[in-house]
This record gives C-alpha cells, structure tokens and sequence, in this order.
C-alpha cells in the first residue's frame, strides 16, 4: 500500500515536470513591443507579452517588477493589476492558487495517512487469518489425538489388555 504513495508522488511529480516542459517548448515568437508603448491601449494588447503588467486604475502597461514576487501597491493595487490574462484578477489569483495548493497538500498527506493505515489493517486481516488457521490445526489435531486413543483403548479391550494395573497380565498367569 505504500507503494500506491510512492507511485501517486511520482505521477504527480512526472505530470508538473510535463507541464514545465511544455510550458518550456513554446513556439519562438517574434520580438515583443515594449510594455511602455502598450499604455493607454485595451488590457488584452498589452497582456499579448507575457513580461507586461496591465493597471486597470490607471490604464498603464508596464514591465513586471521581477525583482518582487508580486508587484507592489506603489507600482499598482494587487486587486486592480492583471497578468497573463485581463479577466483574471492578481489578487484573487493569488488566493486561488494558495487554497489549490493547500488542497493538493491536504489530499497528499491523507492519501499516504490511508495507505499507512490500510497497510497496518491488512497485517493486522493477515495476523488474524494466521491464528484462526492455526487454531483449527490444533482442532484438528486434537480430535485425530481423541479418535487415536479411542481406537487404541478398544484394541486393548478387544485382547484383555485394559489399562487396570501395570501387573493384571501377570496375576492372570
């Protein structure tokens, strides 16, 4: 059942390597317009380089501040600025990205929490299993042991050879 983890991990793991390399092996475009010459223009043209940011509150293009992981509210409130595409807005992006991410995490941890748990569960079925079988051999054992004895009791019986006294044969002499 671990392994069911393992292999989960690895296909998730394959899956974002596939998705870096498509992202990677894009078709050579040819060389972007300066975000500074998109202003004043609609979202959509100046969102066409995916290097610009579009301010909607002051309907500005300009080059994403890569030096920050996001850009800062001098340069364009979260809520009003655009990337990548005009109907999405950065700051519900951001959010939206983060409770996704959480998930995934959560539904990691739960399924390799269920694989631990049902591998313990199945040694615990074995064990059981293992002990029932092993019960009823020693059943089975005992009651060839009964028949045994009973078999041998009635041979005696059958030729004077009782269990009475150690020395009843020769007191019969």
């Amino acid at each position: 059942m671990l392994s069911v983890c393992r292999a989960f991990a690895i296909v998730f793991a394959v899956t974002l390597g596939i998705v870096a390399v498509e992202a990677q092996t894009s078709a050579p475009s040819p060389p972007p317009i300066p975000c500074a010459q998109r202003s004043n223009t609609t979202c959509d043209d100046c969102l066409k380089n995916v290097t610009c940011l579009w301010c909607i509150a002051t309907k500005q293009c300009i080059d994403y501040p890569v030096r920050n992981i996001l850009p800062p509210h001098s340069v364009c409130p979260l809520n009003e600025a655009r990337w990548g595409l005009c109907w999405v807005n950065f700051q519900i992006l951001i959010i939206t990205m983060s409770v996704l991410a959480g998930v995934i995490i959560i539904a990691v941890f739960v399924c390799c929490f269920c694989c631990c748990k049902c591998e313990r569960t199945g040694n615990k079925r074995e064990d059981a299993r293992m002990e029932r079988q092993a019960r009823d051999r020693r059943v089975r054992q005992e009651e060839r042991r009964t028949e045994m004895k009973h078999r041998h009791d009635q041979i005696r019986q059958k030729y004077g050879l009782t269990k009475g006294t150690p020395y009843s044969r020769m007191e019969d002499k």
